[in-house]
Parts: C-alpha cells; sequence; structure tokens
C-alpha cells in the first residue's frame, strides 16, 4: 500500500490544481453544523499535510497520520517552516505526525472527528481491509462523533480516466502519467514515469528518472454504505464534490458523512 516515495518530494508542485480550499470550507462547515469547533480531529492520508494545516489553522489539535514517511517528512518540513502568527488559536507548530498505515492505525484516546481526503480511501483494495479501516474509526470517535471522506468512483476510474494516459511539466521536473484499469477487480493502476532536473548547476541539460506504482481500487456508494454498515458507523450523507450537490451516476468523486454508532 505504501507509495510517494521519490514522488513526495515534487507531489505539492503537481497538485496545485487540487481544491483543498473547497473541500476544506466543505469540511469545516460540517464540522460546525454538528458542534465540532475544537478538540482533536485525526486526518487518515495526511500526505504533505496541506488539509491537516488548514484544520489546525482554524484551532483544531490535529493528528495526521500516513503511511509514508517520505510524504511525513515534506509535511514535518512545512510544519517546522511555517510562520507561526500571534493568533492563539493557530496550532500548526502542534500538529502530530504518525507514521502509519490507515488499515491498523492506532491513537492514545478517541478524537472528535476523522477526515480522509484526496481518495486515500481507494488505496484500500479488499473488502475486509476497508471494513477492517472503518471498524477502527468507530473505535477511535469519540461517542457521535464524525468521520467525513471522499472516494473516487467506478465510474471515474471505468469510464473517465481508465486506460489513458495524461502528461505534465514544470520547472523542476515532467511527468508521464498512464492509467490501466481492470475490470475484473475493479483496480485502476497508475504508472508514472518522472524526469527530475539535474542539481548540476553547469549542465541543465541532465535529467533524473524514476518510476512509480500506484493501485487504487474504484467504489460504488452503495458499496461504501454496505462497507460502513459492517463496520458500525451510521451513514449521514454523501455529496458530489463538483459543487457539493446531490450524487449522481456520474459523480466521479463523492463526500460522504459518517456518524460513530456505539462501539
Amino acid at each position: 500500500m505504501e507509495a510517494y516515495s521519490e514522488f513526495a518530494k515534487l507531489y505539492d508542485g503537481f497538485m496545485e490544481d487540487v481544491p483543498y480550499d473547497e473541500w476544506f470550507e466543505f469540511v469545516k462547515k460540517t464540522l460546525y453544523e454538528d458542534n465540532i469547533i475544537n478538540g482533536i480531529i485525526c486526518e487518515l492520508g495526511a500526505g504533505t499535510g496541506n488539509f491537516t494545516m488548514r484544520l489546525a489553522e482554524v484551532g483544531f489539535d490535529m493528528i495526521g497520520i500516513d503511511n509514508s514517511d517520505d510524504m511525513l517528512n515534506v509535511a514535518l518540513h512545512k510544519k517546522d517552516e511555517y510562520e507561526y502568527t500571534e493568533d492563539p488559536v493557530n496550532k500548526v507548530s502542534d500538529i502530530m505526525y504518525l507514521n502509519q498505515d490507515m488499515r491498523e492505525f492506532e491513537l492514545y484516546g478517541t478524537v472528535r472527528a476523522i477526515v480522509s481526503v484526496f481518495d486515500s480511501i481507494n488505496y484500500i483494495l479488499e473488502d475486509e481491509e476497508i471494513i477492517q479501516t472503518f471498524k477502527l474509526v468507530n473505535n477511535y470517535l469519540d461517542p457521535k462523533g464524525l468521520f467525513i471522506f471522499d472516494f473516487n468512483t467506478l465510474h471515474k476510474y471505468r469510464d473517465v480516466i481508465g486506460d489513458s494516459t495524461i502528461a505534465d511539466s514544470s520547472d523542476e521536473a515532467s511527468f508521464i502519467w498512464s492509467n490501466y484499469f481492470d475490470k475484473e477487480s475493479n483496480i485502476n493502476e497508475y504508472e508514472i514515469t518522472f524526469f527530475v532536473a539535474s542539481d548540476n548547476e553547469n549542465d541543465d541539460s541532465l535529467y533524473r528518472r524514476f518510476d512509480e506504482f500506484h493501485y487504487q481500487r474504484g467504489y460504488t456508494l452503495e458499496e461504501i454504505k454496505g462497507f460502513l454498515a459492517e463496520a458500525g458507523l451510521e451513514f449521514i450523507a454523501a455529496y458530489d464534490a463538483e459543487g457539493f450537490k446531490e450524487t449522481s451516476d456520474d459523480s466521479e468523486r463523492i463526500f460522504v458523512v459518517a456518524r460513530e454508532s456505539g462501539k
């Protein structure tokens, strides 16, 4: 399941178009409407800390969990470089990052909410493993605590990006991203080839190549609802990430809100 090794150093540069701000406003609004305005929140799949830091900035005590120590090293570096303001609720410097697999994560106690964004859930490929992850979520939530997460739909992998290739470049690197979708397992394989500019100041024509392979499984909303029920979580609502409207068969990314429902 571990990925994002070499890519961790380049991740933020290639993710500039990700609508973190829109996702954050939705998550914050959902938390506030449930009277969760402070306390401890855990993020699964925290990556380089982009979302974790946003929640810390509005006053939450954050725990960020990720299976890639390379990604967490970037997150820690950003945390160390963060310009601490005089705002008394700014808690970026207090973020706790844990290098754990979300399928078997451990916390020291319960938290008010658990969040997971940018299709981290799709990296869990087996029914039993996603149910186990959701059971852990239920176990570590405060009574009636919220679980807010997103996932890429089966429709997106099968009908939109499956068996396609994209390319992009920045000042530091270029990449070729190829998708291969398996219709039997509903698993999408990403093969990413990077060409990174050399550090050699005397020769800017040199590039270093490296390859990464990522595997994600597409899910339907009905499957996700079933996994939540088996884990003891109560499904509350689902929204299309595009405008946070009602979901449809054409939804590519869905945000789900669930609630702790007894241990």
